[in-house]
């Protein structure tokens, strides 16, 4: 059964291997048929290939052509549409902005600027005389624009009065606000095609014009400011002192400031940062010349009249100074051209300072003589007053005094430009004014006093004379110092120099009493007699008399009138000198204190030497001490 079995088996297995081998046949016949379809379809394929292929490349190149000719036509296109649009946009450009309208005009330059630059990039020949057509039409379009530019700055630019705005404090006119931002649109477009066309160190075309129109506009709102600080510069009076405020000056700094100041808010409003300082500058320029001739003029009537009008010269450097700093916080331009138009009244002001010392000393000198009866000379009325009307110019006076450096008013041509080296004072810029001035009016009072003495040497042969005539000039001096400003700034470094010159006045007059106080001095022999009582306890006259012999009371006698003859005359010619009541006063209590005690003790000693008959004895102590006081 096993046998049988596996034969069963086996034969069902070779079954099976039969009909894998009969498949495997069929798999071979249908390969064998598939390559023989391969084979034939390659060479189906290599036939068409070959049939193809010379039509695809033409197709090819028909396409590269077609792309061409596309692109060529897109070529002539761009170049046919900037010579179409020149007729269109010269429509528009030839013609005003004010026809076509502002942003339609500007619209097209900005069109025909940006067609010129793609022609330019081009570089096609053909293209060349289109370049040149556009370029001639923009620049037609910009000199419109220009002209445009200056008819709108012509509305608000009709010159004004501005003695209304300085009188009423009002502001100055400046270009509404729509004409300002149609003025500030056109510059736009005018500057990017300047930008284009750069010219090195040229202001741009619209910025030209603002200077032009504008700086017209400000010289002729100011031309009769300026006239008016030329006719109220010339005085009637010759000789009249200059009052601070009768010039015009002040009206016509206030005017500057306001124009220039409104004048730069307009450029701010219309051009750009970086343009605003060479505008302003350009734009004033014409207005500042003409400042500066008004600055010249005034400077040579000041040095015609420099005694009289010196103070015109430190009102104009004080206005002005202040004005040009006003104007550097404003617009932080202009300070410097306002300082070189200032500079020589500036100059003339420092040389004045020299000057006025120095008249002090000539007019002294000059003075052919001098008043007999020792009273004060009207110079010192003159000096003083001028020092008390220079308190009210300490600003410009301590400006310039510091320049000066202190007591460089003392050298010769002081403050002419260029007559000296600097010194380290004039550099001193922290210098105290009052002081500087204090210095320079003491020595002003100091070369006074110190030449009317040597004057009085020379002229009044009286020392006691001489005496009187410096006590009354101090006097002068002194009472004007306390009824002034000056009081303040300078009395207390001029007080011990004018209690210094009062003492020697004084000196001068009491010699003369004082040699007359000589014939009250008496020689006394103490070893012949008794001492005499100290001062406070009786004096016998008769008995002081009685130990005398003769002679010596005939010297007493003489004495007694030597002094009466000298005292009377000596006070005669008190009362006929004319002395300012300060001095009078002063002096008689100076020469009372001095004789009164000689004379009590002369006379308590001697008195009776005539006896009482008052022929030697003419005064008494207490008509004696009457005759004193009456001096005063």
């Amino acid at each position: 059964m096993a046998v049988i079995a596996r034969r069963a088996a086996f034969a069902e297995e070779a079954a099976e291997v039969e009909v894998l081998h009969a498949t495997l046949e069929k798999m071979k016949s249908v390969r064998k048929k598939i390559e023989g379809s391969m084979t034939r379809l390659n060479e189906s394929g290599r036939t068409v290939q070959e049939a193809i292929g010379p039509m695809y490349g033409n197709t090819q190149r028909l396409q590269t052509q077609t792309a061409n000719i596309d692109r060529i036509m897109e070529a002539i296109e761009k170049i046919k549409e900037p010579l179409n649009m020149r007729d269109r946009e010269e429509r528009i450009l030839r013609a005003r902005p004010d026809r076509v309208g502002l942003q339609e005009y500007i619209a097209s330059i900005d069109r025909t600027n940006q067609a010129l630059r793609r022609l330019k990039t081009t570089n096609m020949r053909t293209n060349q005389q289109a370049i040149g057509e556009l370029n001639g039409l923009l620049q037609v379009g910009i000199q419109h624009l220009e002209d445009f530019f200056r008819d709108i700055l012509r509305q608000d630019s009709q010159p004004i009065e501005p003695l209304k705005q300085i009188t009423t404090g009002g502001p100055y006119p400046k270009i509404s606000s729509k004409r300002s931002d149609q003025l500030r649109t056109i510059n736009q477009h005018i500057a990017t095609y300047t930008a284009q066309h750069p010219q090195p160190g040229e202001l741009s075309a619209s910025a030209k014009v603002y200077a032009h129109e504008r700086g017209q506009y400000i010289m002729l709102s100011l031309q009769n400011l300026a006239t008016a600080c030329k006719s109220t510069a010339r005085k009637l009076d010759p000789n009249a002192v200059y009052k601070r405020g009768s010039n015009g000056i002040g009206s016509y700094a206030h005017g500057l400031l306001g124009m220039y100041t409104a004048e730069y808010d307009n450029i701010c409003h219309v051009f750009s940062r970086e343009q605003w300082p060479v505008i302003l500058l350009a734009t004033c320029q014409n207005s500042l010349v003409a400042f500066a001739s008004t600055m010249r003029d005034l400077d040579a009537h000041v040095r015609e009249n420099l005694f009289t009008d010196c103070f015109l010269a430190y009102e104009i450097v004080e206005v002005i100074s202040h004005i040009s700093l006003q104007l550097e916080e404003r617009t932080g331009e202009l300070k410097q051209p306002i300082s070189d138009a200032l500079k020589p009244v500036r100059e003339t002001a420092k040389g004045s300072l020299a000057t006025l010392l120095n008249d002090v000393r000539t007019r002294v000198q000059q003075t052919q003589s001098l008043p007999v009866d020792g009273g004060p000379i009207p110079l010192t009325t003159d000096v003083m007053t001028r020092l008390q009307l220079m308190t009210s110019y300490l600003a410009p006076l301590s400006s310039i005094m510091r320049s000066l450096g202190d007591g460089g008013w003392s050298t010769p041509n002081a403050g002419t430009s260029g007559s000296s080296i600097p010194t380290l004072k004039s550099f001193d810029v922290g210098a105290d004014g009052k002081q500087l001035f204090a210095h320079y009016a003491s020595d002003t009072i100091e070369t006074l006093l110190s030449n009317l003495e040597s004057r009085a040497r020379v002229a009044i042969r009286n020392k006691g004379l001489q005496g009187v005539f410096i006590a009354n000039n101090v006097c002068i001096v002194e009472r004007m110092i306390r009824s002034s400003d000056l009081e303040p700034l300078i009395s207390a470094t001029m007080q011990p120099k004018l209690d210094a010159w009062r003492k020697k006045a004084t000196q001068a007059y009491t010699d003369a009493w004082r040699e007359c106080a000589t014939h009250l001095i008496d020689q006394q022999f103490t070893s012949k007699a008794v001492r005499p009582p100290s001062t406070g306890a009786a004096v016998d006259s008769a008995a002081i008399l009685k130990n005398l012999n003769s002679k010596d009371k005939e010297a007493i006698k003489d004495k007694f009138k030597n002094f009466n003859a000298m005292f009377d005359e000596l006070a005669v010619k008190h009362k006929s000198y004319k002395m300012e009541a300060d001095v009078r006063r002063a002096l008689a209590r100076d020469v009372q204190n001095y004789i009164q005690p000689l004379y009590d003790r002369f006379y308590g000693r001697y008195h009776e030497v005539d006896k009482g008959k008052g022929k030697y004895v003419k005064y008494d102590k207490q008509s004696m001490g009457a005759a004193l006081s009456a001096l005063a």
